[in-house]
């Protein structure tokens, strides 16, 4: 199983970036693919996920309305459009891929069973 962020990048407050996550090796209509973001000197933490299964989504608050995931199921890839990005968004983002994440918290990192490398996302002021 691979899975390969790409996408990040430097960008101004206001600015706008898209991330993309694309999977092999694994049966990707079964996942639940989340995104995932380390700041330096902090604990990693959930952004937002998607059920390839019937397309359902979810974000934490700080990015809802900003961001947005989708998928296409025919590439085996998964989208994060970032918008209105802010200093507070600067972070490696990481893709995830889970088979058994429960709807009730779907972004707990440890139902994710593989992981990508990371992109960085840098926001200036």
């Amino acid at each position: 199983v691979q899975l390969v962020e790409s996408g990040g990048g430097l960008v101004q407050a206001g600015g706008s970036l898209r991330l993309s996550c694309a999977a092999s090796g694994l049966s990707f209509d079964d996942y639940t693919i989340g995104w995932f973001r380390q700041a330096p000197g902090k604990e990693r933490e959930g952004v937002s996920s998607i059920r390839s299964s019937d397309g359902s989504t979810y974000y934490v608050d700080s990015v809802e309305g900003r961001f947005t995931i989708s998928s296409d199921n025919a590439k085996n890839t998964v989208y994060l459009q970032m918008n209105s990005l802010k200093p507070e968004d600067t972070a490696v983002y990481y893709c995830a891929a889970g088979l058994w994440v429960h709807r009730s918290s779907p972004l707990y990192s440890y139902d994710y069973d593989y992981w990508g490398q990371g992109t960085q996302v840098t926001v200036s002021s």
